[in-house]
């Protein structure tokens, strides 16, 4: 087939990558324009992009595509379809028309739970047992186009929202390439919008941490915010970023953020209803991350100090 790829992050290589290898025409890599980074705000190239280019693939960075020369463009590629995973941005209806099978759209969650951006983190956050990718062709809708095939997984007891995110980036390159092949037999099945959850944008309040929920309800935060905004919150006034922790119940109540033991490599601090978060690994702002005994040994905290206040 003819295709054009529109993708941006690491985690939409993986589908690239299977295009070229099932002998796909890549006609055109669509990804967004280069962004400035790290010290001296040099421009990086997406991920994308860098794999593009090693492979001698055309690249386009429109800044906007709903101008009247993006549609063009896009038009004058005369492809069979676009493959779109993590692209970026929403297309417009010229886009989603102008190819014979539309726009397919690899998602990292089994549509229609967790419509939106931010499928992987939610899926850990609300402690799913299981999530998985879905191929479909795309509506003007949020993520609500017919679905074409899907893959399951179960969600690893102590996995992070990037680890998993990298897992289902391989699974959906399978379920892309299975798609592909059999896109003239697939019947593409409507979704059920009365059962479609949502996953929004991230944003950086929803890493504060609230010490009055559940320790099992603050670790899944803990993985699944990772690696952006981070489950965080205040000792001293300083920000605090918990990268590892455990969830234990207790019999005795503490008041909810009190560091009830801080000793040898056990940091625990008292959550609400009766639970203590362990922390394993944690970072100070302007600091590295390091172990709860290096921590402790640092003299970050003692018994009884109180996280969240700033």
């Amino acid at each position: 087939m003819r295709i054009v790829f529109m993708g941006t992050p690491d985690s939409a290589v993986p589908s690239l990558r299977r295009l070229l290898d099932d002998s796909h025409e890549i006609v055109a890599v669509w990804t967004q324009p280069d962004k400035p980074a790290g010290r001296g705000n040099r421009l990086h190239q997406s991920p994308v992009k860098e794999f593009a280019l090693q492979n001698d693939l055309t690249v386009h960075q429109p800044a906007k595509i709903k101008t009247q020369e993006a549609k063009e463009l896009f038009a004058s590629h005369k492809a069979d379809a676009a493959i779109v995973v993590a692209y970026g941005k929403i297309l417009p209806s010229e886009f989603l028309n102008a190819y014979q099978h539309g726009c397919i759209n690899v998602h990292f969650s089994l549509l229609p739970k967790y419509r939106g951006a931010a499928p992987v983190n939610w899926a850990i956050v609300n402690g799913e047992a299981e999530t998985g990718v879905t191929t479909m062709r795309i509506v003007e809708e949020l993520d609500a186009g017919p679905i074409l095939l899907q893959s399951s997984t179960p969600i690893g007891e102590h996995e992070t929202a990037p680890g998993l995110l990298m897992r289902l980036a391989e699974m959906g390159a399978q379920v892309l390439s299975e798609t592909l092949r059999n896109l003239d037999a697939i019947e593409p099945k409507p979704q059920r919008d009365e059962d479609a959850t949502f996953a929004p944008i991230l944003k950086r309040e929803d890493g504060l941490i609230d010490w009055s929920i559940d320790a099992f309800a603050i670790e899944r935060r803990v993985r699944g915010f990772q690696s952006w905004p981070n489950a965080y919150t205040a000792l001293d006034s300083r920000r605090l970023i918990i990268w590892r922790a455990t969830p234990e119940q207790i019999d005795l109540p503490h008041p909810p953020g009190q560091v009830v033991q801080a000793r040898s490599d056990r940091l625990a601090v008292s959550c609400g209803h009766s639970t203590l978060l362990c922390i394993a690994e944690l970072q100070p702002e302007g600091s590295r991350r390091m172990s709860a005994r290096d921590f402790i040994n640092g003299k970050y905290v003692k018994d009884g100090a109180l996280l969240g206040k700033g």
